[in-house]
């Protein structure tokens, strides 16, 4: 039996590359070979998965406090991710974040390192932010916005969410009250006349556009296509070609949730199995309720099988022993 390991990171527990070599172990355990190919949607691990970096910056975190942000150069090639310049996680989470403060600066910044060093492709992962700035310090980051001429800057979207939703769907996850929520919500309304204006380029239903609290759509205002991040990750991974002879597709992330089967990693990868019609076995931290499951996927809960507890601080042997159970049958 040959299995591909696709799957995405567990946030906070587990990169996608040791969870795929979780699942590699176990494969092995039970006489099976395996390949490893760990995805990412478009946000945090895009880098990862797309070769890890090999360059770094020194540019504005979220609050205004340097961070080294880490990149990739290929060729005139750049891969960058938001979430290493303006990330959540850069300032401790929601409980350390100051959400109407939170700017994208550090990311324009990150984008003109790349442009200085010769890249004339810029793969932007845009997801994870502490921000809901609607883009405006990555645009200003940018200007003048000349440089970005016979640039291609591609944005690979982890969510398909329109503009001027980022601020209900996503800035209370980043610490905002509800008074700040609609604040945040006028704020994004009033950019997107102003984007309208400067650049003549609509945001406000561009599918995507709210990625990064609105990132995603001040880029597309300036010259940027907008792609779904998961999508950008299996052609570059060349992944469908990987799964071709496979007999069990095993993908999985921290939560499955009513997002993962609409344009996040789990789902992707469950289609292109179903394409090939290679059954999917899910290995998720957590099931949220009310998912609903393709019938040609088999998921797995660490929590309900091992209890929370182990299955957050020791998240890799319980992958591999999951794995491991659903190979032997047992």
């Amino acid at each position: 039996m040959h299995l591909v390991a696709a799957p995405d990171k567990f946030r906070g527990t587990a990169s996608a590359a040791a969870v795929a070599g979780a699942i590699r172990a176990a494969a092995t355990a039970a006489g099976c070979s395996c390949e490893v190919v760990p995805v990412a949607d478009g946000g945090e691990g895009i880098l990862d998965a797309l070769g890890g970096p090999n360059r770094s910056a020194t540019v504005t975190g979220p609050l205004g406090d340097p961070v080294i942000a880490p990149w990739r150069r290929t060729g005139d090639e750049a891969v960058l991710e938001m979430a290493l310049a303006s990330g959540l996680e850069l300032v401790g989470g929601p409980d350390g974040n100051d959400p109407m403060a939170a700017s994208t600066h550090g990311t324009g910044e990150l984008i003109v390192a790349a442009l200085d060093a010769g890249c004339r492709r810029v793969i932007l992962g845009v997801g994870g932010s502490a921000s809901t700035d609607g883009g405006l310090g990555a645009v200003r980051a940018l200007e003048p916005l000349g440089r970005l001429r016979s640039v291609e800057l591609v944005v690979a979207c982890d969510v398909r969410t329109t503009f001027l939703d980022a601020a209900s769907v996503f800035a209370g996850q980043k610490g905002a009250t509800s008074a700040q929520v609609e604040l945040l919500r006028r704020r994004l309304e009033r950019l997107a006349q102003v984007y309208e204006e400067a650049y003549g380029v609509d945001v406000r239903a561009l599918p995507g556009s709210g990625a990064g609290g609105g990132l995603a759509g001040a880029l597309a205002a300036v010259g940027a296509r907008l792609v779904p991040g998961f999508d950008l990750v299996a052609d570059e991974l060349d992944l469908l070609a990987h799964m071709e002879a496979a007999d069990l597709v095993v993908t999985g992330e921290g939560f499955l949730d009513d997002q993962s089967f609409a344009g996040k990693a789990v789902g992707g990868v469950a289609e292109l199995a179903a394409s090939l019609l290679v059954p999917v076995l899910v290995v998720a931290g957590e099931i949220l309720e009310g998912v609903v499951v393709p019938p040609s996927v088999t998921a797995i809960s660490l929590v309900e099988r091992f209890g929370r507890d182990r299955a957050v601080h020791d998240t890799l042997t319980c992958v591999r022993e999951a794995v491991a159970s659903h190979l032997l049958g047992t």
